[in-house]
């Protein structure tokens, strides 16, 4: 199934993750995404499979933002390899990268001088702080723009405890996400105007974006709002508790008139619905110390299988567990929804999550796993019209591997 994106051709100068990730959405969705990358050791992401844990015969992250593109290796600091380069960009739709722009403006690969040779050309970037200002240029992961700096981390601070660590590529991803959404309403502006753009996000942005929520009451009121403390907030019906064997789960009344009254059946407690310490949303965030302690007191007398029977079967008592990686991959819900996709890789699949957005004409599929360093360097050189006696010659030169 070739997906939405068919007949599209990205060309990606992505490193480590928040690039290849836009490159990989867009793969899956059915661009043709050739990567460059480096000779020598590649995108340094494919050292992942040491970082995570030696010598390992995977590199599952890598594999991830990777899968469906083909690879090629080109050497640019050689003007026959940036020469090739600008070839490869001016068959394409779409220029990709989170490279800083000294680099490539060092390379003629900044974005005045590629879109004054391709007008047509979309050219789509990610940096750390954006495009403007002091640290436009500034390198950064998204632990720092995205996790730290933008908010994000010191939100989710309880306070006297340190900040909590970010888990692998979570801004990255974020930002893969919302470069492939730009790339695609770039794409349809295009052909109402025939002309390409300059897309852009960055991780900070990302980073706001995601704590937009707290970020506009900080904004509109001045005021900053404090992490979550689970045994003070202000909604019980809203909060995390454990049942007897430890494990966690939440409760999610968000609408105190809809699903405190439940809540109070499932526990045993329908006189709490009259008790003016409870009865009203303003009494519960005013006792809620002593209201969730007595909820703690009784879902520690069942496990979590047992109150899952007794809150499914109460109308608009929603909930739900709080489970490790490999409960989710267990849970059948995860493969009804699509969130794990099968990779071709040889005569089998290899499981995969899926990127997060199907398409209900223009279903899409990924159609293979990550590709070698420079698997295709040479089918995309004969694609560009070189023969076999060129390719060769190329290759002797080191310019191309």
């Amino acid at each position: 199934m070739a997906g939405p994106m068919q007949g599209v051709r990205v060309v990606e100068m992505g490193v480590w993750v928040a690039g290849p990730a836009a490159g990989g959405i867009l793969a899956d969705w059915g661009a043709d995404v050739i990567k460059i990358e480096p000779p020598g050791l590649g995108d340094p992401a494919r050292g992942f499979g040491q970082i995570i844990g030696g010598d390992l015969p995977f590199n599952p992250p890598f594999e991830m933002d990777n899968r469906s593109k083909r690879s090629v290796v080109v050497d640019l600091s050689k003007a026959e390899g940036r020469a090739l380069a600008l070839e490869l960009i001016d068959g394409a739709d779409v220029f990709l990268t989170n490279l800083r722009r000294p680099a490539l403006a060092r390379l003629g690969l900044d974005v005045e001088s590629l879109r004054a040779r391709h007008p047509r050309l979309v050219y789509a970037a990610i940096s750390g702080y954006g495009f403007a200002g002091e640290e436009a240029d500034k390198a950064a992961y998204d632990i720092a723009a995205f996790w730290a700096r933008s908010g994000v981390a010191g939100a989710l601070q309880p306070a006297g405890q340190p900040p909590p660590f970010q888990r692998g590529g979570m801004g990255d991803h974020q930002a893969g996400m919302s470069l492939a959404a730009g790339v695609s309403a770039a794409l349809f502006a295009r052909e109402r105007s025939g002309e390409g753009q300059f897309v852009s996000t960055s991780l900070l942005r990302q980073g706001i974006y995601t704590l937009s929520f707290d970020m506009a009451i900080t904004l509109r009121f001045g005021v900053t709002v404090a992490a979550g403390e689970r045994t003070t907030m202000n909604n019980p019906t809203l909060n995390s508790y454990q049942d007897k064997d430890g494990r966690w789960f939440w409760i999610v009344g968000l609408e105190g008139p809809r699903h405190w009254p439940p809540l109070a059946r499932v526990v045993g407690h329908p006189e709490w619905l009259e008790d003016p310490r409870f009865a009203t949303p303003q009494a519960r965030a005013e006792n809620a110390k002593v209201l969730i302690a007595a909820l703690d007191r009784v879902f520690a007398t069942k496990t979590r299988a047992e109150w899952s029977v007794i809150f499914d079967a109460e109308e608009d008592m929603w909930w739900a567990p709080v489970q490790a990686i490999d409960e989710v991959v267990a849970d059948p819900q995860v493969r009804a929804a699509g969130c794990l996709v099968e990779v071709p890789d040889g005569p089998t699949t290899t499981t995969l999550p899926a990127t997060p957005v199907d398409f209900s004409d223009t279903a899409w599929s990924p159609r293979s796993m990550a590709p070698e360093h420079g698997q295709h360097t040479d089918e995309v050189l004969r694609e560009l019209g070189r023969d076999a006696a060129q390719i060769t010659s190329l290759h002797d030169k080191g310019v191309v591997s």
